[in-house]
């Protein structure tokens, strides 16, 4: 009878806990204010009131720290995966707010997630649209999940390890993977590279991709935040799919079956039965490019505390915070 199970009245998070080099290491939370400040969000798209951030990162680090023995070892390369999740829980049937909200964090561990050591192709979803303008796409909610998972089964058995969706009303500009953020690169030589960001309502503010643009400016590097049109890819060096679970992930090729209105030639563009196919890897390359792996290798050394952590993003759990 809860909102949440009639009405999908829910929203939900997702950030990782490390255990830092040692016997038997710091464990460290990743970024989890910015996961609360984009919790309030999506509870507010809900219609649920927002969760206090000291409230969300107590009980965050309280969870973590009554189930230190499930964090992974350092040497393991795994994690524990941290999900809270706020949703509406009164029996309640009429569409209106109900009296009670439960907001609740659970944990699992997870072993290392770098797929990004295995490029993947990607498929442009042009039979289904993954947030309107105006809808709750900027939000992390159920839905906005859950209906992309057929069309995600069905692309992986066609060989595509990822999905990507263009914007809902024209067609034409790049929101997101279905599962990560995506971003584009641009390089001409080692020391002029240039990230190019998705500038688009439809989509969540992806804190591993804000990791990513901080890094890519600390090394020297350009960040461009706007409109990536669809004619743009075969432009791009390297396309890479970042989120929590992926860490970053190198696309090996992208395949659009809808053509409306073919591109012009280029060498990274192949046109096959209807189909666009432009291609980053090759066949025979199974790992990422320059900019992949100096990005991946970056964050991965300060998530885990191997390398200092300069931007502050590191918050320590302690045997303390068991008791919330």
């Amino acid at each position: 009878m809860s909102p949440a199970l009639n009405y999908g009245q829910q929203a939900l998070e997702g950030f990782k806990a490390f255990r830092t080099p040692g016997d038997p290491g710091r464990i460290v939370l990743f970024r989890p204010n910015l996961n609360a400040i984009r919790f309030q969000h999506s509870s507010i798209v809900l219609s649920m009131p927002p969760v206090p951030v000291e409230m969300f990162l107590r009980a965050c680090r309280a969870a973590v720290a009554l189930n230190a023995n499930y964090v992974p070892p350092y040497e393991s390369g795994g994690a524990l995966y941290v999900r809270p999740q706020l949703y509406g829980t009164s029996a309640h049937l009429g569409l209106s707010a109900p009296s009670e909200y439960t907001f609740c964090v659970f944990v699992v561990p997870t072993t290392c997630a770098h797929l990004g050591t295995q490029p993947v192709k990607a498929l442009i979803l042009d039979d289904f649209d993954r947030a309107a303008p105006k809808g709750t796409g900027h939000a992390k909610v159920g839905g906005n999940y859950a209906p992309v998972i057929r069309w995600s089964d069905k692309a992986r058995a066609e060989g595509f390890g990822i999905t990507l969706h263009l914007d809902s009303v024209h067609h034409k500009e790049v929101d997101e993977f279905s599962s990560c953020a995506f971003i584009g690169v641009h390089s001409q030589g080692d020391s002029n590279i240039t990230l190019v960001v998705p500038d688009s309502r439809c989509t969540i503010d992806s804190v591993t991709s804000d990791s990513v643009q901080h890094i890519a400016q600390q090394l020297g590097w350009k960040v461009e935040k706007r409109p990536v049109d669809y004619k743009e890819l075969p432009s791009f060096s390297e396309v890479l799919g970042v989120g929590t679970s992926v860490v970053l992930i190198p696309i090996k090729s992208i395949t659009r079956r809808s053509i409306t209105q073919g591109m012009p030639s280029t060498p990274r563009l192949q046109v096959e039965a209807e189909s666009e196919i432009i291609t980053y890897l090759s066949e025979e390359q199974n790992k990422g490019g320059l900019v992949f792996s100096t990005l991946l290798n970056q964050l991965s050394a300060i998530q885990r505390g191997k390398a200092y952590d300069e931007f502050g993003w590191l918050f320590t759990v302690h045997e303390e915070d068991r008791n919330i």
